[in-house]
């Protein structure tokens, strides 16, 4: 028989059990023993299967909620971002706060913006070389050309990959620490070339095929705009 005192407190909450997964399991365990192994109990069966569809419920629920929080930082970091680039008052800030702060707020470890011409010696004008390095020049059909990775086609707005072959024309010198790379496509206005803001990470899985690319779009729509107002 069981213990009064236990009795007692069961038969004063049974709730208690009801709530405890693994009370419940037992009961129910010993409840199939009990009536032997020729007796198939539907119930318990039934009981199983709940429990095994909750954990995965559970499971999806958790997924939802880390993917929705992860989402809302994302989207925070981005708007931060936008706002840090409305600051500066000078194009040389604005390319300075590019490769310091945005670099920070987006957490990425290189930024580079690249511009194309038609000019031979475009790379050395002393305005670009009083940018710093954020800035490159490129021959024209380099940005479609990065963006595809040399293959013909269409070539998407953004794009996130692991480097590739090509990476050593943007990052230089930084090639072997740059893991993943966003390349986004920037449209600066009617009659001029396309341009491209890359940004690199050290960690390879920070930018995948599989990540959305909204807030990334959203940007490079924010920062192309940004620059039309400076190239006027």
């Amino acid at each position: 028989m069981i213990e009064p005192d236990l009795r007692d407190i069961i038969l004063a909450r049974p709730e208690r059990l009801l709530e405890d997964r693994h009370v419940m399991n037992a009961l129910v365990g010993a409840n199939e023993r009990a009536m032997g192994s020729n007796i198939v109990d539907l119930r318990g069966i039934a009981m199983q299967r709940l429990e095994t569809r909750l954990d995965q419920l559970e499971d999806t629920h958790r997924s939802v909620i880390a993917a929705a929080y992860e989402n809302l930082a994302g989207t925070n970091q981005v708007h931060r971002a936008v706002l840090q680039l409305l600051e500066p008052d000078t194009f040389a800030g604005f390319i300075t706060g590019l490769a310091t702060d945005v670099a920070r707020t987006l957490r990425v470890d290189f930024v580079r913006l690249i511009l194309e011409t038609v000019q031979e010696d475009g790379a050395s004008d002393p305005a670009l070389h009083r940018l710093g390095e954020t800035v490159q020049v490129a021959a024209r059909g380099f940005v479609g050309n990065y963006l595809t990775n040399g293959r013909n086609g269409p070539s998407r707005a953004v794009v996130l990959r692991a480097t590739t072959a090509l990476a050593a024309s943007v990052y230089g010198p930084r090639v072997e620490d740059i893991r993943s790379e966003a390349v986004m496509r920037l449209d600066l206005g009617h009659g001029r070339l396309p341009a491209a803001l890359v940004f690199g990470s050290e960690d390879p899985h920070q930018f995948k095929a599989l990540h959305g690319t909204d807030l990334l779009a959203f940007f490079a729509g924010a920062f192309e705009r940004s620059m039309r107002q400076w190239l006027k």
